[in-house]
């Protein structure tokens, strides 16, 4: 298994960014946030993406600028993807051939109050359906999971660790080269 990649997983509001931060300052290397990418790409915010074509067109950027990033060795190691970058098989493809991938949970509960707590996360995304949010994270998951596990050589749970303490334990499972495994 190649670790040249470390790719983070999970719904929104699980710690995704927050923890490869802390996980690239570890290793001494760059955390890339792989929506930051497609809004530099793209030349608009994710949510301008969303509206000038709706989520067919946010995901074809975000398979391109995933395949750009996975094959440019100047950028850091550790990458943030966004929640649903796994719904493509290309991308999981690419995940699966350039790295490791690490799925940060949460309940469905958790999550709602994180992103509630989040004065960015309506400005930077659109809802994905006409749910009330809880019953969005609910319905989201209960489709995107069974990708996530798919994907997923390491499993994390961030409802009651802190994201120092994730960090912590991906370095560690890290170092220890292991293969499918759950905190």
């Amino acid at each position: 298994m190649t670790t040249d990649r470390i790719y983070l997983t999970g719904y929104r509001g699980t710690g995704k960014t927050t923890v490869g931060k802390l996980i690239s300052a570890e290793l001494a290397t760059e955390c890339v946030d792989l929506d930051h990418v497609i809004e530099q790409a793209a030349g608009k915010t994710i949510r301008e993406i969303f509206a000038a074509g709706g989520e067919d067109l946010f995901r074809d950027w975000e398979s391109r600028c995933l395949a750009q990033v996975a094959a440019d060795r100047s950028q850091g190691r550790v990458i943030s993807l966004g929640g649903g970058a796994i719904l493509r098989e290309q991308n999981r493809d690419v995940i699966r051939q350039t790295g490791v991938c690490i799925w940060l949970t949460a309940s469905p509960d958790v999550i709602a109050r994180r992103l509630a707590d989040d004065q960015t996360t309506g400005q930077r995304r659109p809802a994905l359906t006409e749910l009330s949010p809880v019953e969005e994270i609910r319905e989201l998951l209960a489709r995107r999971e069974p990708l996530y596990r798919q994907s997923a050589d390491l499993i994390l749970a961030s409802d009651a660790k802190s994201p120092q303490q994730l960090a912590r334990d991906a370095v560690h499972w890290l170092d220890q080269h292991g293969g499918q495994s759950s905190m």
